[in-house]
């Protein structure tokens, strides 16, 4: 039986703009797409330009007035978030919807960043701690919205703060799960910080649930030179509409977080099926990982430290992104 398109209203989001991460492709093109068609300006940073161009076509294709623009941004160089950040400053104009949906996973051996991090940990957590660092007086202009896209990985596993890198033992899974947590638990000690220092910014959280999205397609960089087993059964129960989700429904719940009214900060969204796997936006308990305000703080400092960045009022200029010392 077909599956019944699932759907939400999206408010008039005219005058606002709304940067999206990974949205070339997926789930965040999906994102990006619904947003212009709400009248949002919205800005796509992208490391691959041929897939930016694509992606913009795609969107201009279907909303024929869409404001949409390119820039470029390699999460996995704190360098290129810090160049992304000056270019967005420069332009001196707020931010009202900030989705953090990017991400790499699983790659099947461990592979570093630029600045010598662990490729998840230092691409879907450190990458986006650094940009919302360098865009923070945009942020607290446009009074914005941030969403932070995690994922059901991050229901199970833990930090291990001695070996963050993954240098001792190095598992795809288990850094990509505590990537996500550690992204998560940033978003919420975020809110928390912007309402004890009256920021103006909502930070809350979303996932997608499970759908054939472009995480686990084949990547040769990651090593990956076709897709994964796990990613052929997803697409084959996505197609029979059983459990999971299509890769717009997928996109519902961050879409939701970043622009419904009803969306609150400190909250976490994701589809409300069963399992949590698909269907409609819904709010979630926060997963255990994510209970404890005390690892929050603890990933706040040492991501500040890791990422080279502070949030302290002198945002308009932080500090130059390199990997401290040891």
């Amino acid at each position: 039986m077909p599956r019944r398109p699932l759907d939400i209203d999206v408010p008039d989001l005219a005058g606002r703009r709304a940067v999206v991460t990974g949205a070339s492709d997926g789930i965040g093109l999906g994102i990006a797409r619904r947003l212009a068609a709400a009248g949002a300006e919205v800005v796509l940073p992208v490391r691959n330009p041929r897939k930016g161009e694509a992606a913009v076509a795609a969107i201009r294709e279907q909303v024929r007035d869409a404001t949409v623009s390119l820039r470029t941004l390699d999460l996995s160089s704190l360098a290129s978030v810090a160049a992304l950040g000056a270019a967005l400053r420069e332009e001196d104009r707020p931010i009202h919807v900030l989705i953090n949906n990017a991400g790499v996973m699983t790659p099947p051996d461990r592979q570093t960043t630029a600045d010598g991090f662990e490729l998840q940990f230092g691409t879907n957590h450190l990458g986006h701690v650094a940009l919302v660092a360098h865009l923070l007086p945009l942020l607290r202009a446009g009074r914005a919205r941030v969403t932070s896209q995690i994922s059901v990985a991050a229901r199970s596993g833990s930090i291990h703060w001695d070996d963050l890198d993954g240098e001792r033992s190095y598992d795809g899974m288990r850094a990509y799960s505590k990537s996500k947590i550690a992204f998560g638990l940033f978003a919420l000690e975020l809110e928390r910080r912007s309402r004890a220092g009256d920021w103006g910014i909502t930070s809350n959280l979303s996932h997608p649930g499970v759908a054939p999205s472009n995480l686990l397609a084949p990547r040769s960089e990651l090593g990956r030179d076709r897709a994964t087993r796990g990613r052929r059964i997803i697409g084959a129960l996505s197609a029979r509409g059983i459990l999971v989700g299509t890769t717009e429904s997928a996109g519902l719940p961050a879409l939701y977080a970043a622009t419904s009214p009803q969306a609150r900060g400190g909250v976490f969204y994701g589809p409300g099926g069963f399992g949590n796997l698909g269907g409609a936006p819904a709010e979630q308990a926060l997963y255990r990982p994510l209970r404890s305000t005390e690892d929050a703080e603890r990933v706040w400092r040492v991501s500040e430290g890791l990422a080279n960045v502070a949030f302290g009022d002198d945002s308009s200029a932080p500090r130059a992104a390199s990997r401290p010392a040891p």
